[in-house]
């Protein structure tokens, strides 16, 4: 095994465990240390243009936007690609990332530190869907709209702009204070984990078709 390899291991090891250390806590009834020191300063963000930026950011979360904006974008990728692969894994892939999030919640079982319906945000809180699935949604649509760039350039521009995009809508439930931080650090990881998951399968599919 490459060093490198050693080393993805190992970042990985770190992961899992704090998220299990911060599920063992929350099933005791506690507030993991990172929450304890980051809920302060929600109380300063109601009435402020912060607040009112996340409150629309947080949107294009929403599963009422997500599921139209999923299907579309797996109709423009069969479009692009001419084939109905990359249209499957974004939109099967989202799917999947929605019910593993479902899953998990229903496992942690944890209560928000605040409801707002309108705002997609009811149920149980860890962790994040909009930080978990829109990593997947989105980043699924930056790999494969990246894939048909040639300019280098232009393609760094498109994954910053997703990257900052995926990491605001994910952070703006912390913001309007649906969510723990924890939340949404645990959402973001195990969304990448799911991404990472489905690029090494659509590759693994690719490369078995190139050589039949």
């Amino acid at each position: 095994m490459k060093k490198r390899h050693y080393i993805i291991l190992f970042l990985f090891l770190i992961v899992v465990t704090t998220i299990g250390a911060w599920i063992v806590k929350i099933g005791r009834g506690e507030l993991p240390y990172v929450d304890q020191w980051t809920r302060g300063a929600v109380d300063s963000f109601p009435d402020t243009f912060i607040y009112s930026f996340f409150r629309g950011v947080t949107n294009l979360g929403s599963e009422a936007f997500m599921y139209p904006f999923t299907f579309i974008s797996a109709i423009v990728l069969w479009w692009l690609f001419r084939h109905w692969l990359p249209a499957l894994v974004l939109a099967g892939g989202t799917f999947l990332s929605h019910l593993i999030n479902k899953f998990i919640k229903t496992l942690v079982n944890r209560d928000r530190p605040s409801i707002l319906v309108e705002a997609n945000a009811e149920g149980y809180s860890f962790p994040s869907g909009h930080a978990m699935i829109t990593l997947v949604c989105y980043g699924l649509l930056a790999y494969f709209i990246t894939k048909r760039m040639k300019s280098q350039k232009a393609i760094v521009i498109v994954q910053a702009v997703f990257a900052l995009l995926i990491f605001l809508i994910g952070i703006s439930r912390y913001f309007i204070n649906v969510h723990y931080l924890t939340d949404i650090v645990a959402g973001f990881f195990i969304g990448f984990f799911c991404f990472i998951g489905l690029i090494y399968s659509y590759e693994f599919i690719q490369r078995r078709k190139s050589q039949s």
